[in-house]
């Protein structure tokens, strides 16, 4: 099929690669004129696993190109899927000023009928203002004899293994009312619902609260089991037994309950804030989520505390390495990353930080530039020697079995802030590092 992708971010290029790959002929238009331009040289803007050889074998064979040249965009594409992106205006709401452009630029460009796809996280009815949009853009060209449908389609992607999720979905949501839409997208995606039926098809409204709901359910748990975390800590028990204990039981599962840092990254923290402001606008006190996001909040904030307190709130002068600056491991993304609300309260203490990250380095360089009180260091033994102190902040797989010795014999003081609780304390005792990490008592 011929599909069109509006947005070359990180859902509209995974999920337009993913597409071509399995042989449909993908047009992926942005306004980012240098971002097209190192798309076609085979530069990939963004870290994921397994995506660089997928676009680059699939715009070699020619079923996925760049372009900004919208017209062209949207002639190619009986479907028309936008995926750019709602990022949160000054009141946390979505803002969808880039969704509706490209609605415009779709009734402003179309001579043919067309059906236009919601990928984008968005609020319950945007679809319906995607579709009066277009609508009005068609009458003003006198070209409302053109007909359109336009349907919710939302991705369930996670950072780190996207592509994986992509070919191998759990589900794919299709919001609709029309069966002619309904029998096109189970064309699109027939080649990833052969195994069994993954399709499920929703009006549209239920669609778009899908995407919402799904992700609040997962930053709720990572919520509750910080809360259980820092309870734990107060009553002496050890959260990484607790997690066991519970994730024993089926109804409650292993995933999402390890205590750490807080969520960040590109998703749950717009989406629980959006999701907070719908609640407001149809006037519903969503006290759930608003208590997820303040746990989440200050959550960001546990390991800076725990360091302030050992050093009884005389950092100033002090050097600390950090292990980890993406949100989470197998990315390069540092949107709303621990990392980052540490190392910003570290530096307004008078502290530096000593930093590595196998992937992230780059971003961490473009958000701060250069500054006297970060060091980015080229492996995680540099980040180490002469400080203070080593602190975790992701949980990258390199970092899980380190060398204690040589940690001990880095660090001026032997001592590890463990944000996501990758060691035995009773192993690092035998080193002799003292260890505080999340919702376990300091060993």
């Amino acid at each position: 099929m011929n599909l069109t992708v509006f947005g070359i971010g990180y859902v509209g290029l995974v999920q337009a690669a993913v597409l071509a790959e399995v042989g449909h002929q993908v047009v992926c238009v942005d306004i980012d004129v240098k971002k097209v331009e190192r798309l076609n040289q085979g530069l990939i803007p963004i870290f994921e696993p397994g995506l660089e050889n997928l676009v680059k074998e699939n715009h070699a064979a020619g079923r996925i190109k760049f372009t900004t040249d919208a017209a062209a965009a949207v002639k190619h594409g009986q479907i028309q899927m936008i995926a750019v992106g709602t990022p949160p205006g000054e009141d946390g709401s979505a803002d969808l000023k880039y969704v509706l452009a490209v609605a415009e630029a779709i009734g402003r460009e179309m001579a043919a009928p067309k059906i236009v796809v919601g990928k984008s996280t968005v609020p319950v009815g945007t679809c319906e203002k995607i579709k009066a949009k277009i609508a009005a853009t068609l009458k003003a060209r006198g070209r409302e004899d053109l007909t359109f449908d336009v349907a919710s389609n939302p991705e369930f992607l996670k950072e780190g293994s996207a592509v994986a999720d992509c070919m191998k979905p759990d589900r794919i949501i299709v919001g609709t009312g029309s069966e002619d839409t309904e029998a096109v997208m189970r064309e699109l995606y027939a080649p990833f619902n052969r195994n069994h039926e993954k399709m499920i098809v929703m009006d549209v409204r239920s669609a778009e609260f899908t995407k919402y709901a799904a992700n609040c359910m997962l930053a709720t748990k990572i919520s509750f089991m910080n809360e259980m975390a820092n309870l734990a800590e107060e009553l002496g028990a050890d959260i990484e037994e607790v997690r066991k204990g519970i994730g024993s039981d089926p109804r409650i599962g292993y995933h999402f309950i390890y205590p750490g840092l807080g969520y960040g990254g590109s998703c749950f923290p717009k989406d629980v804030r959006a999701l907070i402001k719908t609640a407001e606008g149809v006037k519903f006190d969503a006290k759930l989520l608003r208590a997820v996001e303040e746990r989440n909040n200050e959550q960001k904030s546990v390991l800076f505390d725990k360091v302030n307190r050992y050093f009884k709130g005389n950092l100033k002068g002090k050097t600390f390495a950090l292990w980890g600056l993406a949100f989470k491991p197998n990315t390069d993304d540092m949107r709303e990353a621990p990392a980052r609300v540490l190392m910003e309260a570290l530096w307004k203490a008078g502290a530096k930080v000593q930093a590595y990250d196998p992937e992230a380095m780059q971003e961490c360089q473009a958000i701060y530039g250069l500054r006297e009180d970060l060091l980015l260091c080229g492996t995680k033994e540099a980040a180490m020697r002469g400080a203070d102190a080593l602190m975790i902040a992701t949980e990258w797989k390199n970092f899980q079995a380190p060398s204690f010795d040589a940690i001990k014999d880095a660090l001026s003081t032997p001592i590890i802030f463990d944000g996501r609780n990758l060691y035995d304390p009773k192993v690092i005792t035998r080193y002799g590092i003292e260890y505080h990490s999340i919702g376990r008592m300091a060993a």
